[in-house]
């Protein structure tokens, strides 16, 4: 676990801006016929045209700069040229390396007109990051954040996903603490100021299982049912939390 200084949060605090400035420039372009591989093409551009890097793209071999995951698909989706169609949603993950500093977000999008269902589980997922994100605070510990989203997606008959889960994230995308999605309160590391955690829950319609295409990324629902994803990175500050990015962010 390492803590981060002020100017470090900073440099992250851009590097998110920038995320969450793609995941607001695709809203528009998440229509009918679109295709995944055309979203990505904005997102590299805007990226680099903002002074920053792709942080997925060839990272562990990821070919792409965003993560398209397109209904029953949990995570890591690859953008190709199959185009999007009336009531899909779509889980988008963009990851944004600044100044040697990283930030990372995702949301749900919906494609024209969607089922209620779609928009339940799209809603209960959004719910469930923001009450996690505001457990967030010195003295608290780390199983508190997955606790509170496992209660508020379990209320409306949704599971959350085991197999992926959060992380803390700076000088590189992946670090430690993992941030599990379910769990009893009050266990793991006690947060402190200067950390800095991805908080992401991925949330399935129907049972909490996954499973990977032959590509080696895309994660699946077991069952074949919606799944939805939202991320923020989030500063554990002296008095609480500040989520990073967010100012420029907005509700897909």
């Amino acid at each position: 676990m390492v803590l981060k200084t002020s100017g470090e949060i900073e440099l992250m605090d851009e590097a998110n801006r920038i995320v969450h400035r793609v995941l607001d420039g695709i809203t528009d372009l998440i229509v009918p016929g679109a295709t995944t591989a055309e979203l990505d093409g904005f997102a590299e551009e805007f990226i680099r045209q903002a002074g920053g890097v792709p942080a997925f793209l060839n990272y562990r071999g990821f070919p792409a700069t965003l993560c398209t995951s397109i209904n029953d698909v949990i995570v890591h989706g690859i953008p190709n040229e199959t185009p999007l169609e009336q009531g899909d949603i779509i889980g988008v993950d963009c990851g944004v390396l600044y100044k040697g500093y990283y930030g990372d977000a995702a949301r749900t999008y919906a494609v024209g007109e969607i089922s209620s269902q779609a928009w339940q589980l799209m809603e209960v997922t959004r719910e469930s990051l923001d009450l996690a994100i505001q457990v967030i605070e010195p003295g608290k510990r780390l199983s508190d954040i997955g606790h509170t989203v496992q209660s508020h997606v379990e209320k409306f008959g949704f599971s959350v996903v085991r197999e992926f889960v959060g992380h803390g994230i700076g000088a590189a995308l992946h670090e430690d603490p993992q941030v599990p999605n379910f769990g009893q309160p009050g266990r793991g590391p006690m947060l402190e100021p200067g950390m800095v955690l991805a908080i992401e829950p991925m949330v399935n319609a129907g049972q909490p299982g996954v499973k990977v295409d032959a590509d080696g990324w895309t994660a699946r629902t077991t069952d074949g049912a919606l799944s939805a994803h939202y991320e923020f990175s989030v500063a554990v500050t002296e008095t609480g939390q500040k989520v990073l990015g967010r100012s420029v962010a907005a509700v897909a």
